[in-house]
């Protein structure tokens, strides 16, 4: 048996076990020193189904600990869990003459050659499966030192698994949003004060794979135009510019080799894409990068949606926008220009436009660059 730790000690290895779970089995042995018990463990128990799972123990044979899992938590007498923060033995449960003829003491707890078993709930209540300190005292029934330790530790292994819940809800919202943005359509680079690049999302690393108007540099995000690189380095020095940037819309226009047009939208993104366990991310922003042009795909849907258009008057403002204007839509519908013209005065009553060039505005306005 160890040194039992100093109270201090303990409750400090229990708060630092809040911030890292995988110190919980270290955190165990010191419970079990500490209470003087002949085994400790934190279990889940399911007080519907009476499944239980062990998840931290010492003092227990593995062997043990698989049978409980497989056969004996459903004769555990833990049928009706304690009130939350209350320890509770054998005899505070069940008659315990009647205990100890049953299955679970005869062949799972006097092979072991203990007697009684405490528990105290550390969780809440709308937990569906709370998290309980289970102590097994030894050849003896628990006793009131044993107990009074028992509620000492309770509130702050309680408020230390608070914790764990908190930072898991924290990294699996993380999880999400990365999975969102790395299924993006248009470019997502996150970036900290000296433009490295923190994470890029698929559509990003094409865009950095072509080393056109975006490349990397030794992990570090560099422009090919001058004033972009420059208008990089000055957004992104802070998280304070980048959100001045960022409220006022600040874009960063881009020029391929080819002549096409790109758009880098400045996010105020300074926390948690990506964020491990050990450290915090040190983005302080990102870029949204898109092709500034107009993908009729993705935008067709929603107008045809908003504005009630039948499919000839939806087929013919697309037209008007890839290909131009009347005549050229009436060669390429093979249709009269009389029947183009028909179409497009529908669409600007529905639309509300009068000319042809609002028209490619409004189609360019509800273009999604998100859309795969």
């Amino acid at each position: 048996m160890p040194r039992p730790p100093k109270p201090s000690e303990l409750i400090e290895t229990i708060y630092d076990a809040g911030l890292h779970p995988e110190l919980w089995s270290e955190v165990v042995i010191k419970l079990n020193a500490f209470i003087g018990s002949q085994a400790c463990g934190l279990i889940t128990k399911d007080p519907v189904s009476k499944s239980g799972a062990t998840h931290y123990y010492c003092g227990v044979d593995p062997h043990y600990i698989q049978l409980y899992a497989e056969t004996y938590s459903r004769y555990d007498p833990l049928a009706r869990l304690p009130r939350y923060g209350e320890v509770r033995n054998i005899p505070d449960l069940v008659d315990f003459d009647e205990y100890r003829r049953g299955r679970f003491y005869q062949e799972w707890l006097r092979p072991q050659g203990c007697v009684d078993v405490a528990n105290v709930v550390l969780e809440q209540s709308k937990s569906p499966c709370p998290m309980l300190m289970t102590v097994i005292p030894g050849r003896e029934m628990l006793d009131a030192e044993q107990r009074a330790r028992m509620q000492f530790l309770a509130p702050h292994a309680s408020r230390a698994l608070l914790i764990n819940r908190a930072i898991e809800r924290k990294q699996q919202r993380a999880i999400a949003l990365a999975d969102v943005v790395d299924r993006l359509n248009a470019g997502v680079i996150l970036l900290d004060s000296a433009c490295h690049i923190i994470h890029s999302n698929p559509a990003a690393e094409t865009i950095l794979a072509v080393d056109d108007v975006l490349r990397s540099v030794s992990g570090r995000l560099v422009a090919s135009s001058s004033a972009a690189n420059s208008a990089l380095r000055d957004i992104f020095r802070d998280t304070s510019e980048v959100g001045l940037a960022a409220s006022s819309g600040r874009k960063i226009p881009l020029m391929s080799r080819d002549g096409s047009y790109y758009v880098a939208h400045v996010i105020a993104l300074p926390s948690l894409l990506r964020e491990g366990t050990a450290e915090r991310s040190s983005a302080v922003g990102a870029l949204f990068i898109w092709k500034a042009e107009l993908d009729g795909r993705s935008s067709a849907g929603l107008i045809d949606r908003t504005f009630e258009l039948t499919p000839a008057e939806m087929r013919v403002l697309q037209s008007i926008v890839d290909v131009g204007g009347v005549p050229e839509t009436a060669v390429a519908l093979g249709i009269a220009e009389t029947t183009v013209k028909t179409h497009l005065h529908r669409v600007f009553a529905k639309t509300g436009v009068s000319r042809q060039a609002d028209l490619v505005k409004l189609a360019a306005g509800f273009s999604n660059p998100l859309v795969h």
